[in-house]
């Protein structure tokens, strides 16, 4: 059984925490003392007697504020998928949180109140799904009980949000007019709306199928150097960490990058157990036949597709912090176990929210806001477009000073 990993995004209040409570409660994916506890705590109970948000809201804060903070992961199955949910938040100061939890999912549920239609931060999480390439958008009009299932409501809005999809290239769009709380269109077509002719939210995504995207090239990266010099061990040299992408065998000749050193696989172990190959996603120490200077950060590829090596980077990214961002600033780019001093020469563009347009970024980069920046690393950095391999087409930024994450950044 397949699973598909998938984030809930919209504005505060739109009910994605509702809905996922809807799609748990409905699954029969709650067990009995869950449900207690949820109708104890209870106190903007539906027809059933529950309050189906608190079943993502975990956070005490959450809960007295009746908002979601952090996203929250939630995990159910029905006879045909397993699916893993992540709610993400919707005030517009936890943007940080919802580009965390998209970057992780294979398709987007937007929510839109059907009293307000598309907002601010809707178009914000279609150019985030855009950018994180996201192929499927299931566009969820929630609320639809409140506008007396009106299917002119549900059109208008399917009408402009499908302007935003063309000019953003999202070109997989599907549209549901829903109620959460009351459960129409969630798991079966409610009678309400005789007038719309497709599936349930739940059907949709039980059949929904997904492209497998690989990655491009084959790419390993060192976390650690495992040297441990005891008479058992005396020349073991190996080192530990991911397969991002692709797959390594035994015998491969590969480069070490970024010196650019040229050797061969000798061996590969997989939880001590000494394998022929690795493929991605799988932790693995890989040994050379050369002891060559290999450190935390370096790059093994295969000859035939390999990656760029470069200190100049074109980034797009989404800017996370509250102090403004300006040209000339000085950062630490993290990219999986890489770190290296970087910084920001020049700001090329920002994306306007509301038009879309490309704009000329004049003076300092504010929170949640999207650019096109350049960067200038002190080491070089190895990289893929993030369009040819998300793995190692994207990092992050952080403060050297406070340490904290400032901007999620997406290689061009």
């Amino acid at each position: 059984m397949d699973i598909l990993r998938l984030i809930t995004a919209g504005s505060v209040d739109d009910g994605k925490s509702t809905l996922i409570g809807r799609l748990l409660y409905d699954s029969k994916s709650i067990l009995q003392d869950q449900l207690e506890v949820l109708e104890k705590h209870s106190k903007n109970k539906n027809e059933d007697g529950v309050d189906l948000a608190l079943l993502t809201d975990g956070l005490r804060a959450e809960r007295e504020q009746g908002i979601t903070i952090d996203v929250a992961y939630r995990y159910f199955s029905t006879a045909k998928r397993k699916f893993i949910i992540a709610d993400a938040p919707g005030h517009v100061q936890y943007t940080r949180n919802m580009i965390t939890g998209a970057s992780n999912s294979e398709l987007m549920v937007i929510l839109i109140d059907a009293r307000k239609g598309v907002i601010e931060q809707t178009r914000r999480h279609s150019i985030i799904a855009s950018l994180l390439k996201l192929k499927k958008i299931a566009v969820a009009i929630n609320k639809m009980d409140m506008v007396d299932y009106s299917e002119e409501v549900f059109e208008a809005i399917k009408s402009d949000y499908s302007i935003i999809a063309e000019n953003l290239g999202l070109n997989e769009v599907n549209y549901f007019p829903i109620s959460a709380l009351k459960g129409d269109n969630i798991v079966s077509v409610s009678s309400k709306t005789d007038w719309y002719q497709g599936s349930s939210l739940l059907e949709y995504l039980e059949e929904v199928t997904l492209q497998e995207e690989l990655n491009t090239g084959s790419r390993f990266q060192v976390q650690y150097v495992i040297r441990p010099q005891t008479e058992e061990l005396h020349d073991y040299r190996g080192y530990a960490g991911q397969i991002l992408s692709g797959k390594f065998k035994k015998g491969d000749v590969i480069q070490i990058l970024p010196a650019g050193l040229t050797t061969e696989i000798s061996k590969i172990e997989i939880n001590g157990i000494e394998k022929e190959e690795a493929f991605e996603g799988q932790p693995a120490v890989i040994h050379t036949i050369h002891d060559l200077d290999i450190s935390r950060g370096d790059v093994f590829a295969t000859e035939e597709q390999l990656p760029a090596v470069e200190k100049d980077l074109e980034v797009l990214l989404c800017w996370l912090d509250q102090k403004p961002l300006q040209p000339g600033n000085k950062y630490l780019l993290q990219q999986n176990s890489r770190l290296v001093k970087t910084v920001v020469k020049e700001v090329d563009y920002k994306i306007n929210v509301n038009t879309l347009n490309r704009e000329h970024s004049e003076g300092e980069i504010k929170l949640n806001e999207i650019v096109k920046v350049t960067l200038r690393t002190a080491q070089p950095l190895v990289y893929d477009r993030f369009i040819n391999n998300k793995t190692t087409g994207s990092a992050i930024l952080v403060d050297e000073t406070s340490n904290s994450t400032v901007a999620a950044c997406i290689i061009q």
